[in-house]
Formats: C-alpha cells, sequence, structure tokens
C-alpha cells in the first residue's frame, strides 16, 4: 500500500481538522488518511464513518491517481452555454452606458428589469432572463445602480502631482519629514437636548435628534507620515493668519529638519501678492519645500484618513455645551492619539483608470 509524503500528510490533517472546511472535504480526507497513513483495512475505516467499503475504496483510488486533487469533486460537464461571450459582452456595454440611449430616458440608471428589457431589445441572439443578465454582472464585478460621489480633477499635471506625491509616501526621503497639512472647517460644537441612552441586549444606543448649537470651531493639522504624530491647532476662524500661525507652530516642532508640506490648493497655501510662504521659508532658514495635490484630488492628503478618524470618535455623536468645550475635546484626542494610538497609514493606491487588466465577460 502507498504511503504519503509529509507534505500529503500534512494536507490531509489541514483538510479532516479544519474548522472552516467543507464537509464532505474532511470526510473524503479521513478516510484516505485512515486506510493510507494509518493503514486500516476499507472494512474497518467504513464501519468507523457509516460508510460502505465501495466508498472508501473509490477515494482512495482518487487520491493514488490525482493526489490531493482527488479528494475534490470533478468538474461536471454541466449544460451547453446558452449564451455566448459576444452575447455577454453586449449586455456589458448596455449596462456601462446611460439608459436614456436605449429608450430609458427618464432613468439615472439601470434597474436589472430595465437592463435586461435593454438588452432584449438591442443585443444580438436570444433574450437573456434577469437572471441571466444578473449573473452576468456578478461575473465582471459590474453594479450599473450604485453610485459614489466622484469629482472629476482637470489638472493636467495630474499624473505628474500624483506620482510625486506617491513616491513621497512610498520612499520618504530620509533626511526631511514629509507632512500632510489640511484643514478641518465648520465643526459644530453642538449640545444634546438629552443624554444620550446606552446599548442594551438587542437595542442600539439612542442619541437624541435636537440639539442648541454653540458655534463652529475650525482645525488645521499635520500629519507626520513616518511616525503618525499630529501637530494641531483649533480656532473660531480659518484665515490666513491662522494658517501662518499653525505653520510657525509647526517649524518650532521640527526646528532642525527638513519639512516637505503636502496639501491642496486652496488660495491661501499659495504665495499670493504678499509671498506669505516665500517670506515664512526665510524666517524658517528655507527648510519648507511644498507639494500640492492635483486640483480636487485632496483624497491624496493622508491627514484626511485622520480627519475620519476624528470625526468618528470624537465628533460624530458628542455634545459640546460650547466652542471651547469643542475644542478641548478634539485637542484631548489628538494628545491621545499622540500618546498612545498614532501610527503611520498603509495608504495605497490603485493606479490610473485602464491600468488594469480587463476581466472575462463569461
Amino acid at each position: 500500500m502507498a504511503s504519503l509524503t509529509k507534505k500529503e500528510k500534512r494536507l490531509l490533517q489541514e483538510k479532516k481538522n479544519g474548522q472552516s472546511v467543507e464537509y464532505r472535504q474532511k470526510f473524503r480526507a479521513h478516510l484516505v488518511y485512515e486506510t493510507i497513513y494509518r493503514k486500516k483495512p476499507d472494512r474497518q475505516v467504513a464501519e468507523e464513518q457509516n460508510t460502505t467499503e465501495k466508498t472508501v475504496k473509490k477515494w482512495r483510488k482518487r487520491f493514488k491517481e490525482q493526489g490531493m486533487k482527488g479528494i475534490h469533486d470533478s468538474p461536471r460537464s454541466g449544460a451547453p452555454r446558452k449564451f455566448t461571450i459576444e452575447q455577454r459582452c453586449e449586455v456589458i456595454a448596455i449596462a456601462c452606458d446611460k439608459p436614456k440611449a436605449y429608450a430609458f430616458p427618464i432613468r439615472p440608471y439601470w434597474s436589472l428589469d430595465s437592463l435586461a428589457e435593454a438588452a432584449a431589445q438591442h443585443a444580438q441572439g436570444p433574450a437573456m432572463s434577469r437572471s441571466s443578465v444578473q449573473r452576468t454582472l456578478q461575473r465582471n464585478d459590474l453594479r450599473p445602480h450604485r453610485h459614489d460621489m466622484w469629482l472629476h480633477s482637470k489638472d493636467p499635471r495630474f499624473r505628474e502631482k500624483v506620482n510625486d506625491i506617491v513616491s513621497l509616501y512610498l520612499e520618504p526621503p530620509k533626511d526631511a519629514v514629509v507632512i500632510c497639512v489640511d484643514e478641518k472647517t465648520g465643526m459644530q460644537a453642538l449640545e444634546r437636548k438629552f443624554e444620550p441612552k446606552s446599548a442594551l441586549p438587542g437595542q442600539p444606543g439612542r442619541y437624541e435628534h435636537e440639539y442648541i448649537r454653540h458655534g463652529t470651531m475650525s482645525l488645521i493639522a499635520g500629519f507626520e507620515i513616518t511616525t503618525g504624530d499630529v501637530v494641531a491647532q483649533c480656532r473660531p476662524t480659518r484665515k490666513a493668519d491662522d494658517l501662518m500661525a499653525f505653520m510657525e507652530k509647526l517649524a518650532a516642532a521640527y526646528p532642525h529638519q527638513e519639512v516637505i508640506i503636502v496639501w491642496d490648493n486652496l488660495n491661501i497655501h499659495h504665495d499670493g501678492p504678499s509671498e506669505r510662504w516665500s517670506k515664512f521659508n526665510e524666517r524658517n532658514g528655507n527648510r519648507f519645500s511644498f507639494y500640492y495635490t492635483p486640483k480636487h484630488a485632496s483624497w491624496m492628503n493622508q491627514i484626511e484618513i485622520f480627519f475620519s478618524i476624528l470625526h468618528r470618535r470624537c465628533l460624530k455623536w458628542g455634545s459640546f455645551h460650547s466652542q471651547e468645550a469643542l475644542k478641548a475635546n478634539v485637542m484631548a484626542f489628538i494628545q491621545h492619539w499622540n500618546y498612545e494610538e498614532g501610527h503611520p497609514f498603509n495608504w495605497t493606491f490603485g493606479g490610473y483608470p485602464m491600468q488594469h487588466e480587463p476581466k472575462e465577460a463569461a
């Protein structure tokens, strides 16, 4: 009788003992393991597993012939394809077009029913059922009924700026710090009229919809990409003078290092007639250099990730009886972040459109 290699023994043990392994594969792996590794007779294994000798012999033979592949089901021929790849591509093309191009002028997006109807009218070959259209969409990860907000960047130097910033993120200069800077404006000091109710078994926590407004605050912050440290300033306004005060604070926090600033194209981020940043740089030993994200591409600024964390954990359900209370909570959260939770972000960029290989139509 054949014996198992170390690899086969390990794989069979993982299959027969795995918690998330499909039952029929665990069962087959057990039959093979007991007969080949433990050298048990087929009849004994059949009795222990409450099956037949024929079944034991079948899976032992399959394993000898095919190895680990043998304990899986063989591919079934099934019915022949009803629709060609060309027909499925036609459906995909319709799904990627606007409904008004197919006599659905009042629909802003496709539903499965309207897409199946359009495919029946305009695609060649037999009409696809609703379920066939759905399977075609699923196989190609296509969801024409779903939409996200998107802002197109018309920046003529889009790729150049993206590549420069991505290079900074992937390989930060060893002799400089890279800091992402932005403003979070309009943080509302909202005081809930009633205390929130804590969660109970089977019931989520509840927050009062009514609130009292106590004004707004603006946060200016910088995120150091290699450490996750945040330098911040919270004031009632976000004017050029406020930003300059923050940048002086940032310069004091990094007194001896070259500093690379990544920020967006807000007007006060540029020199302007007063040459504010040229003069700022002169005052601070010309240690600062500035990189600008492409227009309408602030998603490239890592500080936005931190702002999202701040919003979810501190602002979203908070109750603040004054602007000062809001400021105190925000700055306390940032201090906690720096001492306890601060870490660099694993920022990734998926590439430009059309860089990936297309999926198969069927």
